[in-house]
């Protein structure tokens, strides 16, 4: 990446305000909400740093060792 990851960070952040205020929301709202949202992810990270892990069937998806044919 040439650039710094913050560069493109904003510039999809605004990007992304600009197309909620197109839509009719106010900018000082779609800020509030968005900082509000990663205050969320923050937490939420906290409790569960990986979780696509607790998704029904992950544990499938990873090969055992538990073969029936290699017990004595």
């Amino acid at each position: 990446m040439n650039r710094d990851w913050r560069d493109c960070l904003r510039e999809r952040l605004e990007d992304f305000v600009d197309s909620l205020v197109v839509q009719g929301a106010k900018q000082a709202d779609v800020y509030d909400a968005i900082v509000e949202e990663v205050e969320h992810l923050r937490t939420a990270y906290e409790r569960d740093p990986d979780p696509a892990e607790d998704r029904p069937g992950a544990e499938a998806e990873e090969p055992s060792n538990e073969w029936s044919g290699a017990l004595p």
